[in-house]
Parts: structure tokens; C-alpha cells; sequence
């Protein structure tokens, strides 16, 4: 049997591995075009629902015309390029629980860099203190095994961390910034959980942020603290949303809504003043309200309005088309919380949203609610059944993976306004809106509804919950009688979860003067295919910069494959000969080798 040379086995190698390399390459970057991603579309009419196969066929083929167009140069052109189908003015880039690691997983950094070796040079060179020859002895061998069987360990993980943690970074920018490209939001937000840890020290939570802005979300910013505003009776609108896939302001696409989770300023019994400043410092505040309205481009739109300021109706129920996104610090809503003083300030806030709010009865603003942890939910609704944990040494809330039922029904009944008493103002309707959150890394889509309709005298309604799915097909969702909003906990966009994103679109429809919604998604998929990707194409880009130098060595006279046969025999043996060829024979007895004319 021959043996191939080393340059015919590395073509060979190339001739599968470049075709494979690139296939590959091209779909993790351009990943959302071959999953189809794109947000939902507003509905054509009123028979195809938003969330349709048609209808996501043709919000992907409505986002490649966007592209197209860019592309071509003829997006400015109102009478070139005219959408199929309406695009919502308001696009949502959710992304769930990025938490980056740092410091803290490196063995290396809180147990020091061969530490055994230090105490075994101490040991040897007589700089420590021991009662006999012996004992000296023995603890430099104990320091030796350990310095193989621990040290080194260490060492070698930690490297490998090291390495990890900065794959880990890259992998979720690949994320942010490829949905970001393709899918072209109008606002972003990060749902809680920017960080790995909450008990982390000034230098390595800053250390963290820096990776964050710089590396993970490059080229993004904060929100700044003078649009981040409180809620009032006056405010000034923050902009507005529509105007066509080209016309939305694309400060709002580079900014980053953040909202506080647990691993960043800490359950109730964890938030410190000190941790909330750090927060607000590095990522914007924890509690704020932002208020776009709908371009009114359209004569319709200002016809018959409550609150116009040139002609005002007040008969209409219709108000200014508007989207209130309401950014709300959960985390110290449940009790006992360490600090009093910080959880009053979330429920003042609150209580100020309420007061501030439109009227129940009223028609034409909608409320989008970013928080962190998800509202409460019976065993088996989602992934993550009902669990808090308290601190022994004085009560305090420790852990929680949803806020209690009396928290949440105030949340839905304060907030939004909704009641299970039919008698209630606006009938118990509440107010429109909806609530994306994150801290359940599986993610989960619900429906929170009261039933009115109740007709025992004894039971008095009460807040139930369904997958969203279920209570669709149910006809729960938009029933008579039976208020209700819909919970997005959006999936983490770890690795370990998908690397998922969140496609929120709100769109207004002027025949109901209501705004409506619809949710998608868009997962790249496990962290490793990203890896595999681009050690790939590192092994590719060095077989072919390899070749090309074998391809100059030869043609200058070298015998590429002689000289590397030299350097390594085990792989490439040589066999002596005299021009002529070398094969082997098999017998009975054995291995024959004969010589055969080259020629």
C-alpha cells in the first residue's frame, strides 16, 4: 500500500475542508436569512392572524425587500419602494440573561497562579520554619503532588476560561449584532441579568460593564438619564415611532434599554444603595418611563380626538396613538427586603405610573412593561415551578424565581388596570399592553386573564394563567367578559439555551383604535457550532497559507515532500532506492518489497 506525500494529503484535506468551511461560515453569519427570522407583520386583514405561516413567509420576504432596496439604493424612493404589507412602526429586539462571567470563574484569580510551586521554592530554600529535616521534607513532597495534580489543573483551566469567557463575549455580539443587521429593530432591550454576579467588587463589576459596552454590545449605548424620565401628569414625548421601514430614528436601534436583574444589583435581600448607583452608573437607571407617539401622517389618525390640541372631541374615547414602555426595577417587589428605603422607591414608582396613567375607559396608548423576574405562575405553566428561599439570619428575601401571586395581581390590577369586577371602570377591561421579562432562562409565553363571567355567588373571580398557545386555541384571548394581557419571558440568549433573541413588533390598528402585538423568535443555536465555525476556518486559513508555501519552496527547487519525510519519519517513511518506486508484495511468509521501474 502506498503512501500519500504530505503536500498531496494536504490538498486533499483542503479540497474538503475549504467547501465545508465556507458553507458553514456563510450560515453562521448569515443565519437569521436561512431561519427565516424577521418580526411579525401587522395582519393584511382580518382572517390571517399576525402569527401565521403566510404571514411569516411574508414578513421574511418584506425584510429581504428592505435589504434589497438598501442595497440597490433605491430606499429613499417612496414610488420605488412600496411595501407589500404595512411593517410595524415599533420593533422590539428583546435579548433575555447574557450573563457575562469574569474573575470569579477563574481558578487563577481567587487561588493565586501555582501557588504550591511558591510554597514549595519556600520550603526548599529553607525561607520557612519546620521542627526537623523530616517534616520539611515531607511538605515539600505534599507540595509537589500538588503542584501536579492541582496547580497544573488550575492552571490549565484557567487558561482555558480565560479563553472561554472572551469566546463567550464574541459569541453573544454575534448574536446582537447579525439579528441586529438583518432584522433592523427599532429599539433594543437586554431583560435583566447583563452580569454573572451580583456579589461582585467595584473594580470586577466595571471590568464587567467594559466588556459589556465594548466588546459584547459595541457600538450601542445607554439610555441616557435625562430621557429616562419619570412619569408625570406633563411630559414631553421621547419621539415617535412609523414613517416606513426607513424613516426610524436610528439613535433609538443603537440604544440599549437595560433592566436590573438578580445577578446585577440582587434579590430584596442582596440590593444595597450601593449596588443600585453602580447599576445606574453603568447601564442606566432602574425605574423609568419612556413615551413614543405614532406619526400621524395620515389625516385619519387626527380626526375625533380626545386630547388634540387643536380640535379636541370631548365625546371621543380616542386618544393620540401612543406607546408608553414602562422599565420597572422587580426585584425588591416581594418582602421582607434589606432595604426599605430602596423598595420604597420601586413601589412609589409604581404607584406613579398608576396615577399617571390614561384612563381605563379611554382608547389609543399602550403600555409595554420591561422587567425581570416573570409574574407568578402555578406548578407546571412553564419550566420553572414557584420557589423563594429567605435568609436565616434576619428574613430577608434571598431567592425567587417569579413574584408571588399578591405581588403579580397588583401588578395586573395597579398597572394595567384590569379587574374581575365586570362593574369596575371601563367595564374591568384595563388598559392594553403587554409584559416581557426574563430570569427563566427556558423562556415561557402566557396569557393572565380573569374570568367576569363567573356565576357562583360564592367565588369570587380570580387571576388564572395558560400558555399562550392553549389559551388561543381555548378562545380565551380577546373573549368578552374575560380581561386578560399576555407575559413574554423571553429566553436567554446563552449558549446553553440557544442563543435565543426575541422579535416583539407593535403595530396600531385604526379601526379598533387599539395597538396590537405578536412575538417571534430567532435562535442561532449552541454555543459550540460557533466555536466549531471558526477553529474550522483557522485550521483552513493555515492549510492554505501552508500550501501556498509549499507551492513557492517547490517552485524555487525544493522537494517539500523529502524534507518533511526527514523531519518527520513516523509519519512520512522513507524507503531506499536508487530511481525506482517502492511497493509492497503481501505473501503467506510474510511482507516482500520489490522494485518496479518507475517508468
Amino acid at each position: 500500500m502506498t503512501r500519500s506525500s504530505p503536500t498531496a494529503l494536504l490538498r486533499n484535506g483542503l479540497r474538503v475542508l475549504v467547501p465545508l468551511s465556507v458553507a458553514l461560515t456563510i450560515y453562521l453569519y448569515l443565519y437569521p436569512i436561512f431561519n427565516g427570522c424577521a418580526f411579525p407583520l401587522p395582519p393584511d386583514q382580518d382572517s390571517i392572524p399576525a402569527a401565521s405561516a403566510s404571514t411569516r413567509r411574508a414578513a421574511f420576504f418584506e425584510t429581504a425587500k428592505v435589504h434589497w432596496h438598501l442595497a440597490a439604493g433605491t430606499a429613499g424612493n417612496a414610488t420605488v419602494f412600496a411595501p407589500a404589507r404595512p411593517i410595524a412602526p415599533f420593533r422590539l429586539l428583546a435579548l433575555g440573561d447574557p450573563q457575562l462571567e469574569g474573575d470569579t470563574s477563574i481558578p487563577t484569580d481567587y487561588l493565586g497562579t501555582l501557588p504550591h510551586l511558591q510554597s514549595l521554592v519556600k520550603h526548599a530554600t529553607f525561607q520557612s520554619d519546620h521542627p526537623s529535616l523530616r517534616q520539611r521534607i515531607r511538605q515539600i513532597l505534599h507540595d509537589f503532588v500538588d503542584l501536579c495534580l492541582e496547580d497544573t489543573f488550575h492552571l490549565i483551566e484557567s487558561l482555558r476560561k480565560r479563553l472561554d469567557l472572551i469566546g463567550n463575549d464574541f459569541y453573544l455580539a454575534h448574536i446582537y449584532r447579525t439579528v441586529h443587521w438583518w432584522t433592523r429593530p427599532t429599539h433594543v432591550t437586554v431583560l435583566g441579568d447583563l452580569l454573572g454576579s451580583q456579589w461582585l467588587d467595584d473594580a470586577e463589576f466595571y471590568r464587567r460593564a467594559g466588556r459589556y459596552w465594548g466588546r459584547v454590545f459595541r457600538a450601542a449605548e445607554r439610555v441616557l438619564d435625562d430621557v429616562a424620565a419619570y412619569p408625570a401628569q406633563e411630559y414631553d414625548v421621547t419621539g415617535y415611532v412609523g414613517g416606513g421601514p426607513f424613516n426610524e430614528s436610528t439613535a433609538w436601534s443603537r440604544r440599549i434599554i437595560n433592566v436590573a436583574g438578580n445577578h446585577d444589583i440582587g434579590y430584596a435581600g442582596d440590593i444595597t444603595e450601593q449596588r443600585a448607583e453602580r447599576f445606574e452608573k453603568a447601564f442606566g437607571k432602574v425605574n423609568y418611563e419612556l413615551r413614543f407617539e405614532l406619526l400621524r401622517d395620515d389625516p385619519s389618525l387626527t380626526e375625533s380626538l380626545y386630547n388634540d390640541e387643536k380640535n379636541p372631541d370631548p365625546n371621543s374615547d380616542r386618544l393620540i396613538p401612543e406607546l408608553r414602555i414602562i422599565v420597572l426595577n422587580s426585584m425588591n417587589l416581594d418582602t421582607p427586603a434589606a432595604s426599605s428605603d430602596l423598595q420604597d422607591d420601586t413601589y412609589t414608582f409604581i404607584n406613579t405610573v398608576i396615577n399617571t396613567a390614561a384612563a381605563v375607559e379611554f382608547k389609543g396608548q399602550f403600555n409595554l412593561i420591561l422587567t425581570h423576574i416573570p409574574l407568578y405562575k402555578p406548578e407546571g405553566v412553564c419550566v420553572d415551578d414557584p420557589f423563594f428561599d429567605f435568609y436565616d439570619y434576619d428574613g430577608t428575601l434571598k431567592e425567587q424565581n417569579q413574584l408571588s401571586a399578591d405581588a403579580s395581581k397588583g401588578f395586573l390590577e395597579g398597572i394595567l388596570g384590569m379587574s374581575g369586577d365586570v362593574n369596575a371602570a371601563g367595564r374591568g377591561r384595563g388598559r392594553r399592553g403587554i409584559i416581557l421579562n426574563g430570569h427563566d432562562h427556558e423562556g415561557c409565553d402566557t396569557w393572565h386573564y380573569v374570568n367576569q363571567t363567573v356565576t357562583d355567588p360564592d367565588s369570587k373571580p380570580k387571576w388564572e394563567v395558560k400558555r399562550w398557545r392553549q389559551a388561543t386555541a381555548a378562545g380565551i384571548v380577546g373573549r368578552e367578559g374575560v380581561p386578560g394581557v399576555r407575559e413574554i419571558t423571553v429566553r436567554s440568549m446563552m449558549g446553553d439555551f440557544g442563543g435565543n433573541a426575541g422579535l416583539l413588533s407593535v403595530w396600531f390598528d385604526r379601526a379598533s383604535w387599539e395597538w396590537k402585538a405578536e412575538y417571534a423568535t430567532c435562535p442561532l443555536g449552541r454555543q459550540h457550532f460557533w466555536w466549531v465555525v471558526h477553529i474550522l476556518d483557522l485550521v483552513v486559513v493555515a492549510g492554505v497559507l501552508l500550501s501556498a508555501i509549499f507551492a513557492v519552496l517547490s517552485a524555487v527547487g525544493l522537494d517539500v515532500d523529502s524534507a518533511i519525510g526527514r523531519l518527520i519519519p513516523s509519519l512520512f517513511p522513507r524507503q531506499k532506492g536508487t530511481g525506482k518506486d517502492m511497493v509492497q508484495t503481501g505473501t503467506k511468509e510474510g511482507v516482500a518489497t520489490k522494485k518496479v521501474d518507475s517508468g
